[in-house]
């Protein structure tokens, strides 16, 4: 600990930022961390990135300069050690959309119209090389963590029908995908978007958190920012721009939400899995509290008739999270190695 300490000391000492005042940031669920340096009037945000704890920057540096090469707010890298994982980024501020819709909420519709705005331009651009593809096989084995570590973790044990959730999703991909693969940042939502007034266009959203990257149908995002873990959007709004999303984007509705409701079950299952690991693996127990409308967006996307299969399988192998097994997964924070 005594050593990262120095390195960053030498890295900001280094970039000019020598006796900056820090200021922790919000985390993530990464072993990344970000702290607001403030020297003067000057203001910027370093991130640590340990890469003994298995974080790489680099994903982040590639992806930082494509996206602000289409035209879009990613922030700018001041300065950077990638063998040591540490980044001097651009401060976009505080105006996080989940932020401002909290303190006003009248501007939910505008804002996430904004975010469907965003999600057109960037997915008329070709895909860069670099991106790996997120296709039916891979979107199923994303799903393998929830009976990893959500059984596990509500006492219940793997079914055969477990066993059958990411080859029904594969499959149910391969019937259902239409369209070419865009560039999807993964973690969209309202709490890596930041509101920047002063910039026009795509630019007026900033973006964080993109390091993971791929390319995937174009609902996929849409998915993310609309069917949120962290807040409930207004059935409405989401509605609303999933429809203008498939009308500027020229794609048939009725495919596009059957495609958009797999996807939805696809990342909502996997989340399920995901929080249950982010508690008993790496001490967030935060997370559980989440878990409740993670499960009401998979039961409302397997309601979609298209999915009947994976609706049959979900229900036959996945106990709903009711609060007594979600405190079990809680009574084992912490208490589990990573896997």
């Amino acid at each position: 600990m005594a050593d990262r300490a120095a390195r960053i000391d030498d890295f900001l000492s280094a970039a000019g930022w020598a006796g900056a005042a820090r200021a922790p940031l919000a985390g993530d669920a990464s072993a990344r961390r970000y702290l607001r340096l403030t020297h003067g009037p000057r203001r910027a945000v370093l991130m640590d990135a340990p890469p003994e704890t298995g974080e790489d920057v680099r994903p982040f540096l590639r992806m930082a300069r494509w996206l602000a090469e289409q035209g879009l707010s990613a922030p700018a890298i001041l300065a950077k050690d990638t063998a040591r994982g540490l980044l001097l980024l651009e401060d976009l501020g505080d105006d996080l959309l989940a932020r401002l819709i909290a303190a006003d909420p009248a501007r939910e519709a505008p804002l996430y119209a904004a975010v469907t705005e965003i999600l057109l331009h960037l997915h008329t651009r070709p895909v860069p090389g670099f991106l790996t593809p997120l296709d039916g096989p891979a979107l199923g084995d994303l799903v393998r963590i929830v009976a990893d570590w959500y059984l596990p973790g509500i006492g219940a044990a793997p079914t055969a029908a477990a066993g059958e959730i990411p080859g029904l999703i594969s499959v149910a991909y391969a019937r259902l995908n239409h369209e070419a693969p865009v560039v999807a940042l993964r973690d969209f939502h309202a709490e890596n978007l930041i509101w920047l007034p002063g910039r026009s266009g795509p630019a007026r959203l900033g973006l964080l958190d993109f390091q993971d990257a791929v390319a995937a149908h174009p609902a996929y995002d849409l998915v993310s920012a609309l069917q949120d873990a962290r807040r409930d959007v207004q059935a409405a709004v989401a509605a609303r721009e999933c429809t203008r999303y498939a009308a500027a984007a020229g794609l048939d509705p009725a495919r596009f939400a059957a495609v958009y409701a797999l996807l939805g079950a696809q990342r909502s299952l996997r989340i399920l899995g995901v929080f249950a690991r982010l508690c008993m693996a790496r001490g967030k127990p935060g997370y559980v509290a989440l878990i409740p409308r993670v499960w009401g967006h998979v039961c409302q996307n397997l309601a979609h008739p298209e999915l009947a299969p994976l609706a049959a399988a979900v229900r036959a192998a996945l106990p709903a999270p009711t609060p007594e097994r979600l405190n079990r997964i809680t009574d084992q924070c912490a208490q589990h190695p990573m896997r």
